[in-house]
């Protein structure tokens, strides 16, 4: 009797947790949202639902992953588990700005009180969230904890599921930046939501294109003159020349790039603005939130 009913433990057990390898899109605005502080154009007119902070996450066999913890991180964790049925999340964060990594503040004993809810990034990133307050009681008090990432060196998340940090060039005042390689049972994501200018990686993002099956890239921008101060100050690909640099590709490679981490000033936010329209009928795609893809 009491063999039975482990065995119907086990099967209720794992027929309920074991899910498919997927990936969903859940945010793609730059790291202020929309509406941006101090915007009183029509871009920041309205809000829109679902509008968040740029953010993936990966619904594993048993766990639940999402990249980067941004100012949307509890609606965005809590759409991951509507999802996935998973009851936590693990988290990888790419750098330390604004939008990537303050959502780490809901895991705190002022709010959810995690414990121990794993937080994977690179060493600058590892140094500054244990030396730097408030991030600091967040592991003192081990709501977190910290897992150091090493470029390159692939984490393997179960059997058939793994991820790899890509270091980046990128404005890095406090840490690393990285992009991640992750791949499933079947495909392969590439996500890079901040780069500088892909010209200064030490990796050709043609290559890498053509490598994976998804390709998420920073769409901070569609082309120069969106701001009014001088845009080296934030440099970021244009929209405009990712789409030319990989413009020659064929176009089952073209169709793999989403872009995201848009900023609320890039016009291609509005579906119906030409400039998207043009790439799109090139086949580049722009993410959108709830978009789900299999790995």
């Amino acid at each position: 009797m009491l063999i039975r009913g482990i065995l119907v433990f086990c099967l209720c057990f794992f027929s309920g947790t074991i899910q498919a390898q997927k990936l969903y899109v859940l945010g793609t605005l730059q790291d202020g949202g929309s509406p941006h502080m101090g915007c009183e154009k029509l871009c920041c007119a309205v809000q829109k639902s679902q509008d968040y902070v740029s953010s993936i996450g990966v619904v594993g066999e048993r766990q639940s992953f999402i990249f980067d913890a941004t100012p949307d991180f509890v609606s965005q964790t809590n759409y991951l588990k509507e999802v996935s049925g998973h009851k936590s999340v693990t988290i990888f964060l790419t750098h330390a700005h604004m939008g990537h990594y303050t959502g780490l503040m809901h895991l705190g004993r002022e709010a959810y009180n995690a414990v121990k809810t794993m937080v994977y990034a690179m060493p600058k990133m590892v140094h500054f969230l244990s030396k730097n307050g408030p991030w600091s009681q967040l592991v003192s008090l081990k709501n977190i904890a910290l897992m150091p990432l090493q470029e390159n060196q692939t984490v393997f998340l179960d059997q058939s599921l793994s991820v790899t940090p890509l270091k980046v060039p990128h404005r890095d005042e406090y840490s690393e930046t990285v992009g991640y390689l992750i791949k499933g049972k079947n495909k392969t994501a590439l996500y890079v939501p901040d780069i500088d200018k892909w010209s200064k990686w030490n990796r050709s993002i043609v290559a890498l294109v053509k490598k994976v099956d998804y390709a998420f890239l920073d769409g901070t921008f569609f082309a120069d003159g969106e701001l009014p101060r001088p845009m080296s100050e934030v440099p970021h690909p244009f929209v405009s020349e990712t789409a030319a640099l990989l413009g020659s590709l064929p176009l089952k490679e073209r169709q793999k790039v989403y872009f995201i981490h848009l900023n609320h000033s890039n016009p291609a936010r509005n579906s119906a603005f030409k400039g998207r329209l043009d790439l799109e009928r090139l086949g580049f795609q722009f993410a959108a939130f709830g978009l789900s893809f299999d790995l």
